[in-house]
């Protein structure tokens, strides 16, 4: 089944089109997700939801302002941040026992399994290193621009800058405006 097919079905409610979508798009919804939030209890938790919530608003998913993947991507990257926000995700880390961190160390975070995992790895590894490391922290890692601004000890405002620049310079590599 090809995407605009799918669309059709989820706009009609076709009950077939949920289990459609999920096959189709869930490994890589999880893995932004995944990288968000590291447990993977509520990795796929959110995933569900994040699920329901493409199912449900599929109506206000306009073709005109992107592509329907980039449309989902960002339902769970917000999703995932929204969550990791939260107070009550904050209160459960704090919770956690040191043996709920050792497959985080094991499987220590890389950012080229991950961009892999919705399509653009190739692309970010022609960036320079600082647009990575922004990149990372902004879009992957869901740091605001102040923490990510402090995380590598430079102004907002240069951040804002620099972070403008990159994603100017993987438009052209993309050939998007």
């Amino acid at each position: 089944m090809d995407q605009d097919q799918l669309l059709d079905l989820i706009k009609k409610k076709d009950s077939r089109s949920f289990d459609y979508l999920y096959d189709m798009y869930s490994q890589s919804l999880y893995g932004v997700i995944h990288n968000i939030i590291s447990n993977r209890e509520e990795a796929e938790d959110i995933l569900q939801e994040v699920m329901i919530k493409i199912w449900d608003n599929m109506d206000s998913y306009d073709e005109s302002k992107g592509r329907f993947y980039t449309w989902i991507i960002n339902i769970a990257r917000n999703s995932a941040i929204d969550k990791y926000r939260s107070k009550n995700y904050k209160n459960f880390k704090k919770n956690l026992s040191t043996e709920n961190f050792v497959s985080v160390i094991k499987d220590s975070y890389n950012l080229s399994n991950i961009t892999d995992a919705i399509g653009i790895g190739s692309f970010i590894k022609k960036l320079k290193p600082k647009c990575i490391k922004i990149i990372d922290l902004l879009f992957y890692k869901g740091f605001t621009h102040k923490e990510a601004a402090e995380e590598l000890d430079i102004p907002m405002g240069t951040l804002k800058t620099r972070n403008r620049a990159c994603i100017n310079e993987l438009r052209t590599i993309l050939e998007v405006r």
